[in-house]
Formats: C-alpha cells, sequence, structure tokens
C-alpha cells in the first residue's frame, strides 16, 4: 500500500489541516508552526513535515479553508467602511506570516494548479464582495466611479497589496485615503 493510499495519511492530513485552522483561527497566523500543529493535531512534527514541508504552504492551506471576513458586511457610508476593510487587510499585511503566505499562494499559482485554483476563489470573492459593495454606493450616489465597479476593486486592493508585499511599507490612512479617491468622485461626507 502507498503511502497516499493508506488512510492513516489522509486521516494525518486531515487532522493538521484542522489543528492549522484552528491556531490560524484563535491565535493568527504566527501560531501556526509545524510544532505547534502538531501538538494541536497529536501526530509527531516529522508528520507534519510530510504533509507540509514548509509552514507557509500549511498556512496557505489553512487559509483557504477559513471563512474570509475581508468585504463581508458592507455598512453605509461605504466610504467609510471601505476605509476600515482596507485598513484591516494592511495591518493583516504587516504580519510577517501573512505577507508569506500571499506572496507564497501568488508565486505558487503560476506552477500550481491546484494553488492557482485558490488563488482564484481567493480573489473572486474579495472582487465580488468588494464590487457589489461599490455598486451599492453608486447606487445609493454616494460615489461616481470612474471605471467599472470590479476593476474599481482591483485598483482599490492593489496598492496596498503592492505597499505592503512588495516594497514591505506600512501603509497609513492617508495612502488608504488616496487608494478610495482614485476609485471616483465621492460625496461630501460633511
Amino acid at each position: 500500500m502507498t503511502t497516499e493510499s493508506d488512510p492513516r495519511f489522509h486521516r494525518s492530513a486531515e487532522a493538521i489541516l484542522a489543528a492549522a485552522r484552528e491556531l490560524l483561527i484563535g491565535e493568527g497566523p504566527a501560531a501556526v508552526t509545524h510544532a505547534q500543529v502538531a501538538a494541536r493535531a497529536g501526530v509527531g512534527r516529522a508528520t507534519v513535515y510530510r504533509h507540509w514541508p514548509r509552514v507557509d504552504q500549511l498556512l496557505a492551506e489553512a487559509m483557504a479553508t477559513v471563512p474570509m471576513p475581508f468585504f463581508d458586511a458592507p455598512t453605509q457610508p461605504v466610504r467609510d467602511w471601505l476605509h476600515g476593510e482596507l485598513t484591516a487587510i494592511a495591518r493583516q499585511l504587516e504580519l510577517h506570516d501573512v505577507r508569506a503566505v500571499t506572496t507564497t499562494l501568488a508565486n505558487s499559482a503560476l506552477w500550481d494548479p491546484g494553488m492557482d485554483s485558490r488563488r482564484g476563489q481567493f480573489a473572486g470573492v474579495l472582487s465580488e464582495r468588494l464590487a457589489q459593495a461599490l455598486d451599492d454606493a453608486v447606487a445609493a450616489g454616494e460615489v461616481r466611479l470612474r471605471i467599472a465597479a470590479r476593476s474599481a476593486a482591483a485598483l482599490a486592493i492593489g496598492p496596498i497589496y503592492y505597499r505592503s508585499t512588495i516594497e514591505h511599507e506600512s501603509v497609513d490612512s492617508d495612502f488608504i485615503d488616496a487608494a478610495i479617491d482614485s476609485l471616483g468622485t465621492w460625496r461630501d461626507r460633511g
């Protein structure tokens, strides 16, 4: 019986992934280490390494199974809500492990169809949620977008991702305001 056809192989992989997901949700990305996952899953550290040789791969896999909170529940005014959501993303991308996972996911997607599928799902959820919120803001007269809502979503997220992952710089409130303002003309908040 080959390792991958052995039911124990699949059970240990499921236990490891469940443990990684629990640690990610409960304690954040920094808690997802081979040692902590092994202890939580009740398996040896070597077993974790056998399934996921690199912790960033395990973290990416765990992140793909966790419900994504970003852009999930828009509120009015959309501009203020969007500022809060982009700030939350920027703060997450300041964490080394999150930055490593997002760049690993993007890089791995070039060569691995499974990772590309996860990347596409992740990006699709973010884009659709944000595009819908922007469409709702247009309908409410809060903003007149310069481009289609889905493209505006990419324009809002892209600079924050670039600043955080490529430049390894912090994203401040003024930067987020500039990204939001680039989307279109917003109704005066005063």
